[in-house]
């Protein structure tokens, strides 16, 4: 059995002595090689509590039964919320109360908190309003100290204010005034220097605009 001598022992195509990398590796002379691109995992997912802090309004159509309350506040304080305000009414349907919720916290914590609020025993809707278009009023009765030569510019200010005066005693002065929460704000800071007795508010209720409610989705 004879060889080629041509061959010098090696191995047609293969890399031996004499053939160029490039040949070996199948590559085009001169030809660039293909980027490599990295590899792209997905966005991070937000976390709650990681975002921007900001004010939301939340209503919760809920059977009125005892113990309701309890349950939503304590989700709430589960989830380490501080609530600005929260207020409580009958509406049109003799078993169903509505509640406005004024909190603050990130979006992702406060949706979830949300969902979990409307997972709760006798919870039927609950709905954030934030972002809508919403009409929101606010009651408070300040009791202002008021002396002779003050009451005058006390009653002055209830009246430019468009508030009531329910009662006027000796040191005194009773008013109510209704309004958005930055109206009943600014009042507040008018008469603090006259000095404030006693306050009371009745926290945010809020509506929003247009013909959509949140009632009518939850009628039997």
């Amino acid at each position: 059995m004879t060889s080629n001598p041509s061959s010098n022992g090696r191995v047609p195509g293969g890399t031996g002595t004499g053939a160029s990398p490039s040949a070996a590796s199948g590559a085009v002379p001169g030809a660039t090689p293909p980027a490599h691109s990295a590899h792209v995992g997905p966005p991070p997912r937000a976390l709650p509590g990681g975002g921007e802090t900001r004010r939301h309004t939340l209503i919760a159509i809920v059977l009125d039964k005892p113990g309701v309350l309890n349950r939503v506040s304590s989700l709430m304080r589960a989830r380490n919320f501080n609530i600005d305000s929260l207020a409580v009414s009958r509406t049109d349907q003799p078993d169903v109360s509505r509640m406005t919720i004024t909190l603050h916290g990130d979006d992702v914590a406060v949706e979830q908190a949300a969902k979990q609020l409307y997972r709760l025993i006798d919870v039927l809707k609950v709905q954030d309003v934030t972002a809508e278009a919403t009409i929101g009023q606010e009651l408070a009765l300040v009791k202002i100290r008021a002396t002779e030569s003050t009451r005058g510019e006390v009653l002055k200010l209830v009246e430019l204010s468009k508030g009531r005066v329910l009662d006027v005693a000796d040191e005194s002065i009773v008013a109510e005034v209704t309004g958005p929460e930055a109206d009943v704000d600014t009042f507040v800071g008018l008469v603090r220097g006259y000095g404030i007795k006693e306050l009371v508010r009745t926290g945010a209720v809020v509506m929003s605009r247009g013909s959509s409610s949140i009632e009518e989705a939850v009628k039997r």
